[in-house]
């Protein structure tokens, strides 16, 4: 078993609360009210844990059935902050791959997903860091990750889109060389909308 730990940080969270109190002052907005005099801790509280991901185990497990064929978690949550405005962007990751000598517990899809969210982050990053790692850290001949969210810095100012969603992928190994493979990943992760879309 691999022990992954978050990066280190060094969080202060009362220099972040005077900062963020000088920020809101400095937008004009009041704090001396009831409602909004505890806001900056609340708001130094919440970018911390944020930016801050929890540790995990990587639990893998020996391939003994030889299993070949993929394994994908759809829908995993994404939480993640635009590093360019600081607003949330929110949605969902689809992660498979195939498998070589090893099979990953299957929490610690979501994990890693959470591993490289919990940051100030653009999508397109971490999508490949998300693929980059499982690659590195499993060894599984291919690896997919796809990420599909909705971006607050568009939808809540600027153009407004409210609504429009971003989606980006990463694709190696065998799910990026070969093409039937590559349809079967995308096939499967997309199996769920169109579901719903049938049963709507």
């Amino acid at each position: 078993m691999l022990r992954v730990v978050k990066p280190p940080s060094e969080v202060d969270l009362v220099a972040a609360e005077q900062a963020a109190a000088a920020f809101l002052v400095a937008l004009g907005v009041d704090l001396d009210t009831e409602s909004l005099a505890a806001t900056p801790a609340r708001m130094a509280r919440a970018y911390a844990e944020m930016f801050t991901p929890r540790s995990f185990d990587l639990t893998t497990f020996g391939n003994d059935a030889a299993y070949d064929e993929l394994i994908i978690a759809r829908s995993i949550p994404v939480q993640s902050v635009c590093e360019h405005h600081l607003l949330p962007f929110l949605g969902v990751a689809h992660v498979g791959y195939l498998p070589g000598e090893r099979i990953l517990g299957l929490s610690k899809l979501a994990r890693v997903v959470e591993l490289f969210a919990r940051r100030p982050q653009v999508q397109e990053r971490l999508t490949q860091q998300v693929a980059d790692w499982l690659q590195d850290h499993v060894a599984p001949r291919g690896v997919g990750v796809v990420v599909e969210a909705e971006h607050l810095c568009m939808t809540m100012r600027g153009v407004g889109a409210s609504g429009a969603t971003t989606v980006t992928s990463a694709l190696h190994g065998q799910l990026r060389n070969d093409a039937a493979s590559r349809a079967e990943f995308f096939t499967l992760i997309s199996a769920n909308q169109q579901e719903a879309v049938h049963h709507a």
